[in-house]
């Protein structure tokens, strides 16, 4: 008789949006930690809608757009991360980019991370957030096993905007314990006060989940911090995956940012046939393949 696997054992709840920059900065650390938990978790990603439909319009849009790139290279000077050189407006809406990473997910994990990590790029590599259904599906044209037509048709049906709505829902639904920050980081993760006058999760936050148990790590967190959650619910999980050569982690990522060449990489650094995208912080490291498809190395 052939033997049903076993489900994993933890969940793994990821309250992100594509166009947080926090979120973006983490992008490091998560991609470590996925390694390490690869094939042993289920790892559940909730978009919150940071920028929402009924949110009011900036009486001054350009001073607005001055405003945030200047907070998000703020965020930059503490996780690392690249940011546009240029900011073309402050994103309208994370509806249309929610939508398309949350029907990239019916095309298998390979497919959505690419995906995802195609739209943060849009605001923080090109400037140009994906706030358009048309801008997400331009930005994510290319990407390695997508089928674009499918991507389309599911971004747009009802039952993967129910999924996103739920997202929204859930991420407004926080645990007491986010209630209060943790301290100890420039972005501690203090659940965020919304219009209705609740609250929502602030981003990044990742929720681990062992039956009845639960720890949460929200805000910008060294690697460490995640890892000992993990450990308190299931000690000896986390496994340590080596370091890749630079080859190989550009073969399996398509793209890499410093901190994460820092991070996930061992070796010399970079590979000879590495395509650099400059940022205002620092360049985005491209696969040659990559590079051939990505909005930042081709005429738009």
């Amino acid at each position: 008789m052939t033997q049903v696997p076993e489900p994993p054992a933890m969940e793994v709840v990821e309250y992100t949006d594509p166009l947080c920059p926090w979120a973006w900065g983490s992008e490091p650390v998560f991609r470590r930690l996925r390694a390490a938990l690869a094939g042993r978790v289920r790892w559940r990603r909730v978009y919150c809608i940071l920028f929402d439909h009924d949110d009011d319009p900036p009486p001054d849009p350009a001073a607005e757009t001055a405003w945030y790139m200047d907070y998000v290279a703020g965020i930059s000077r503490h996780t690392g991360a690249p940011y546009a050189v240029r900011l073309q407006r402050v994103a309208e809406s994370s509806w249309p980019s929610s939508l398309v990473a949350k029907a990239a997910e019916l095309q298998g994990n390979a497919v959505s991370e690419r995906v995802l990590r195609r739209l943060r790029e849009t605001v923080f590599v090109l400037g140009e957030p994906a706030d358009t259904t048309a801008l997400a599906l331009s930005a994510v044209r290319g990407t390695p096993d997508l089928d674009r037509e499918r991507l389309s048709h599911d971004a747009a049906c009802a039952e993967v905007l129910e999924q996103v709505r739920a997202d929204r829902a859930e991420a407004r639904r926080p645990v007491p314990e986010v209630l209060s920050g943790p301290g100890g980081s420039p972005h501690p993760g203090t659940a965020k006060e919304t219009a209705e006058g609740g609250y929502r999760y602030a981003l990044p936050t990742l929720l681990f989940r062992v039956a009845s148990q639960r720890r949460t790590v929200p805000g910008w967190r060294p690697f460490e911090e995640y890892a000992a959650a993990v450990e308190e619910l299931c000690p000896g999980l986390l496994s340590s995956p080596a370091a890749l050569s630079a080859g190989a982690a550009l073969e399996r990522y398509g793209s890499l940012t410093d901190p994460e060449v820092r991070l996930l990489t061992q070796g010399p650094w970079p590979p000879q046939h590495a395509v650099r995208a400059e940022t205002a912080n620092g360049p985005l490291w491209l696969h040659p393949r990559e590079a051939a498809v990505h909005p930042a190395t081709i005429p738009r």
